[in-house]
């Protein structure tokens, strides 16, 4: 008889679960306390408490092809960064193509998950859900949670002194809708991530001014490239990983900064980030215009607020503020587990490879979705699931509890080595290393060396091109027959949205400077790898 699971949310991650349960013959069924599915990418006028809402203008920070999922390639006229509108309606077409509606239980909420009286046997849950006033019970043989990171506004009115009596208007960013409401006042926001600085861009707009509060500063993105390609798709690749790796921390840190410093001067736009060991950077295509037109303000910390003003950190003074927008991001929220388990999973970095909760006597129980990485989440969410639902089947092993504890806290100390606090929402693990690491626990991971062998045309472009999510699908259980088809005409559909208009094709590059590259690389690595473990005593800079 197949494993029943129950699916908590049916946004990105429980869609992605939802399938690749059914891939792997489990018997699913998904809670969804909405009246639909898509998650935070439902946009709502009216915000729902308890929900978080996409504003109207959102648009994506990832392109189609980095974003897509392995087995299910965006259109080739999709634009390739996304209004929220377009990645839902993706969503509800790989729902339909894949036929997940069906094991979808909308309107449900689920209202306590607990261990079977037989767990240390069994690894079976309780799980009780609410529907229209209806209580009912079932039990399980595996629960994935795929909700709850982004459920709880985090709102820190303690830290900012005066706040309870400004009379003007102060919200979470999850009420905002758009910036119409804010024409001709003057607003602050608080926050500068990604959230804080689209909010600052849209609302100076209409404003009559935007005030930018930042405690340590950020570095701001393109979403373009050099050539106009997709920022991504020519940033996240193998090769500038793996070069990334061979340097010394100092160089890759001096190397970031060059290349983050190449589009405007952050220093001169008061956003140059404070020295740290975590790199805090933005993509917004429209912030440092608004700032270079004086429509927004960049500020340092608030110190403290007054009746109708705003003192900050350096001393100075902005009166008359009608709103104050705070982009303070979220506390993630299981309120539907045990006490035990809801400490357990309150950060992620004290879950086996951000997933599984260690001290289970069965792992029957895994967080999908509850990460960041420097890459879109989508690929990484529906990797883990492939990698969970497997797990369940039993097709593969978890190591003991005494290893995934043992590897749990070396993670936790090579951060600490490296200056970044474990217990705060900073850690962004890297995507590609990520995504590596889960792809080897199912065997799904490409084997660039041998398809530089077998599959020369391939391997270029897995190992230069962009890392997608069709690379974890060239092999191993899950493996899908138009991989390579879909990764060697990957850039063809990131240009299609583009050529709307029918000009002459410019001359070709040669292949030959591509060649150059190929065997240059054994010439380079050795190079990297001599500076790195043998740094010249004339660079005493290297660290």
């Amino acid at each position: 008889m197949a494993k029943k699971v129950a699916i908590i949310g049916a946004g990105v991650s429980g869609l992605a679960s939802l399938k690749c349960c059914l891939d792997e013959g489990l018997d699913p069924t998904c809670f969804e306390k909405s009246d639909g599915i898509g998650g935070l990418w439902q946009f709502r006028e009216i915000p729902k408490e308890r929900r978080t809402n996409v504003y109207k203008s959102v648009i994506t920070n990832t392109s189609k092809e980095m974003t897509s999922f392995s087995d299910f390639p965006f259109p080739e006229g999709c634009p390739n960064f996304l209004h929220h509108s377009v990645l839902l309606e993706y969503l509800r077409t790989y729902a339909e193509h894949f036929q997940l509606l069906d094991y979808i239980h909308l309107k449900t909420t689920v209202c306590s998950i607990q261990k079977h009286p037989d767990f240390i046997a069994t690894g079976q849950w309780v799980v009780c859900t609410e529907k229209d006033g209806q209580r009912e019970s079932a039990i399980f043989d595996a629960v994935m949670i795929c909700s709850g990171r982004y459920a709880e506004p985090n709102l820190p009115l303690d830290s900012f002194p005066g706040i309870k009596k400004f009379k003007g208007r102060y919200l979470h960013s999850w009420e905002y809708k758009n910036e119409t409401e804010y024409e001709g006042k003057r607003v602050l926001v608080l926050g500068a991530g990604n959230t804080g600085g689209d909010i600052a861009a849209e609302v100076s707009r209409t404003a009559a001014k935007v005030f930018l509060s930042t405690r340590s500063g950020t570095w701001v993105l393109s979403r373009i490239s050099d050539a106009g390609w997709p920022f991504d798709m020519v940033f996240t690749n193998r090769f500038t990983n793996s070069i990334r790796e061979l340097l010394p921390k100092g160089i890759q840190k001096r190397m970031l900064t060059k290349i983050f410093s190449q589009w405007f001067s952050h220093e001169n736009y008061g956003l140059i980030p404070l020295e740290s060991s975590w790199i805090p950077l933005i993509l917004n295509d429209e912030l440092p215009s608004r700032i270079l037109c004086g429509s927004v303000v960049v500020k340092p910390n608030v110190k403290e607020f007054t009746e109708t003003s705003v003192i900050f950190d350096n001393g100075t003074i902005e009166k008359d503020i009608d709103a104050v927008i705070f982009a303070t991001g979220y506390t993630p929220s299981f309120p539907f587990l045990e006490e035990t388990l809801q400490s357990a999973c309150r950060n992620n970095m004290s879950l086996y490879k951000q997933i599984f909760p260690p001290h289970l006597e069965k792992h029957t129980l895994a967080i999908i979705g509850f990460i960041a990485v420097t890459g879109s989440i989508m690929p990484a969410v529906e990797l883990q699931a492939r990698w969970v639902t497997r797990v369940f089947k039993g097709s593969c092993k978890l190591p003991a509890t005494d290893r995934l504890m043992s590897e749990i806290a070396k993670v936790k100390e090579d951060l600490r080595k490296q200056g970044i606090p474990s217990d705060k929402d900073k850690v962004r693990t890297g995507f590609i290393d990520y995504m590596d690491n889960i792809a080897t626990c199912i065997g799904a991971k490409p084997n660039v060396p041998l398809l530089f062998l077998t599959d020369p045309k391939l391997a270029f472009e897995v190992f230069f091109g962009p890392c997608t999510s069709y690379q974890y699908r060239l092999t191993g259980p899950g493996k899908w027959e138009k991989a390579r088809t879909t990764i060697l005409t990957q850039w063809d559909r990131a240009l299609k949205p583009l050529k709307t208009r029918v000009v002459h094709a410019s001359p070709k590059n040669s292949s030959i400077s591509c060649w150059l590259v190929v065997l240059g690389l054994p010439f380079l690595g050795a190079a990297l790898l001599t500076f790195k473990y043998l740094p010249p005593s004339w660079l005493p800079w290297i660290k």
